[in-house]
């Protein structure tokens, strides 16, 4: 179908031909003529249908119509993930406008300084193209107006919701309009990307285009098993010294690799670039230039540039680390074999990475051929399962022992003499083998009776102690725990006699000399009576301490 026959209007088809453009993909058939009714839609579809054109073209064609609100803020809002992707979308914008008059557009992404975006919105916009973050910023400090916006498009909206946008998508929509148009772009329509588009659309249509993706023969998949991390970087240099290599995008797991990689890259005589999220906007788009421009033969990169870049030289992609989603297996790889040509994708794998290859086969329903480079053939097999523990192979050939049964053969560590067959590694109490302690004898091998019947105890249960060794025995004079106790005599508290004897006491104490050697409230027999904290304060009141106190 062309795309005279979706309903747009002659300025924009006119764009549209002077693009190269010529037939509608699948997705612009069925999204365009129904974002032209002004339904909320519900589209689901992969990378690299034209997207773009679906929700754009109609868009811009509700502008040419007067705005019923006067303002200078945007009648169409674009949120996408990423910077590039909110670039490619601005490009496309202006393209499809260029026949309209007085047509302007916005990017508001991070990284970039604010002056620029400020003197943007200063002035009457018309398309406004965002990521979460900064466009947040903005409406925080009160530099945009949502008062006449019309259509609210959220682009890779599964992808936002992967990084995190949730809340900034709820608090941008809730700044928007009620009676605007929402259209939503997804891969999937599932899970909380269902719920998310519920709360935000209104009797929307949903439009699904191939739910999962089939990737076409121009681009060659392969696998390459790898030992180990320096296995992987033999392999890639192999890689890109091929004589069928132009450019290369290398993707890694995390910021820190693409830095490391690409370092490596350059020592070896690769003109290479990094691109990550913790760059500087002008940082990420000069990268680009010099990879558009063929001055970089191979960037490294993190999945920011899985999505919204084009480049016509790219021949290679190559997963040196493998996506953790299988979507994102998609979106990688789909950065060569761009406009009907040919590309390579080159994926290594750890050998207990098998799940991961596995998981990517079944949602693209390509099976990836597995290769390998002369002279660094993995030494290696892959395995799916847990790996044996070292020295005990996962076999079950021959008899197995229970938990219970007890070593044939003594074991022995070290210097120390093996277990007797008697005993087990249960046994945790006492061996008759075991060395005595210094000077202390053996304790006796008679068996134990009935506690009641046997000779007293010491002062912890066990017998009475004895002198061990040098050791001196205990002076008579110490009461220990087995010495009988001189009987108290009875004392009636509340008598007059004992009070009067108690008065005389305490007057005899105030008038002995203080001593400061021994500050303790009482004295022992044999020891000096102390006056210490017990006569502080006067006579009396030694007297009332004396009192309380027994």
């Amino acid at each position: 179908m062309s795309f005279s026959e979706l309903g747009l209007d002659p300025l924009l088809l006119k764009s549209v031909l002077a693009s190269g453009y010529e037939n509608a993909t699948p997705v612009q058939q069925l999204a365009i003529p129904a974002a032209l009714t002004g339904r909320d839609l519900l589209v689901s579809s992969h990378t690299g249908s034209g997207k773009t054109a679906a929700f754009m073209l109609p868009s811009i064609q509700r502008m040419l119509a007067e705005p019923t609100v006067k303002g200078m803020g945007p009648r169409v809002l674009v949120l996408t993930p990423t910077r590039e992707l909110a670039q490619q979308v601005e490009k496309a914008a202006i393209t499809y406008g260029n026949e309209m008059r007085r047509f302007r557009t916005a990017c508001l992404v991070g990284g970039s300084p604010y002056g620029l975006q400020l003197k943007r919105l200063s002035q009457p916009v018309d398309v406004v193209v965002a990521t979460p973050g900064r466009l947040i910023d903005h409406l925080e400090r009160g530099k945009i107006d949502f008062s006449r916006l019309e259509v609210l498009v959220l682009d890779e909206a599964d992808r936002m919701l992967d990084m995190g946008f949730v809340d900034d998508i709820k608090a941008i929509a809730a700044r928007c309009p009620k009676e605007r148009q929402t259209l939503l772009f997804s891969a999937t329509l599932d899970g909380v990307v269902g719920n998310l588009a519920r709360e935000l659309t209104r009797d929307a249509q949903r439009i699904e285009i191939e739910a999962v993706p089939h990737l076409e023969s121009k681009i060659e998949q392969r696998l390459l098993f790898a030992d180990n991390m320096d296995h992987k970087n033999r392999l890639l240099d192999a890689l890109l010294r091929g004589v069928e290599m132009t450019q290369a995008i290398v993707f890694a797991s995390t910021k820190r690799s693409t830095e490391e990689i690409s370092d490596l890259l350059s020592e070896s005589g690769f003109a290479s670039d990094a691109l990550h999220g913790d760059m500087q906007q002008g940082q990420r788009n000069r990268a680009l230039q010099r990879l558009r421009e063929g001055r970089t033969r191979v960037l490294v990169a993190t999945d920011v540039a899985a999505r919204g870049l084009d480049v016509a030289g790219i021949s290679h992609v190559i997963n040196f680390d493998l996506p953790r989603q299988a979507e994102d297996y998609v979106h990688r790889i789909g950065r060569t074999g761009r406009a009907g040509r040919t590309g390579i994708a080159v994926s290594f794998a750890g050998m207990r990475e098998v799940g991961l290859v596995k998981n990517i086969e079944r949602y693209t329903g390509n099976r990836i051929e597995i290769h390998t480079l002369p002279g660094l053939e993995p030494t290696q097999k892959p395995t799916s399962g847990r790996p044996a523990a070292a020295g005990r192979p996962r076999s079950n050939a021959g008899p197995r022992g229970g938990f219970g049964d007890k070593r044939s053969e003594p074991r022995s560590y070290s210097d120390r003499p093996p277990r007797g067959d008697s005993r087990d590694n249960r046994d945790r109490g006492y061996r008759a083998d075991a060395r005595p302690g210094g000077d202390r004898p053996a304790h006796s091998d008679a068996p134990r009776g009935n506690r009641a019947d046997s000779a007293p105890r010491g002062p912890f249960g066990g017998a009475p102690r004895a002198a061990y060794g040098d050791r001196p025995p205990r002076n008579e004079a110490y009461r220990g725990a087995d010495a009988q106790a001189a009987p108290k005599a009875e004392v009636n508290g509340n008598s007059v006699e004992y009070w009067e004897k108690r008065e005389r006491e305490a007057k005899a104490k105030a008038a002995s000399p203080r001593s400061y050697g021994d500050r303790g409230n009482s004295a022992r027999p044999g020891q000096p009576r102390s006056a210490g904290n017990e006569n502080r304060g006067g006579g009396n009141r030694v007297g009332v301490r004396g009192r309380f106190k027994d």
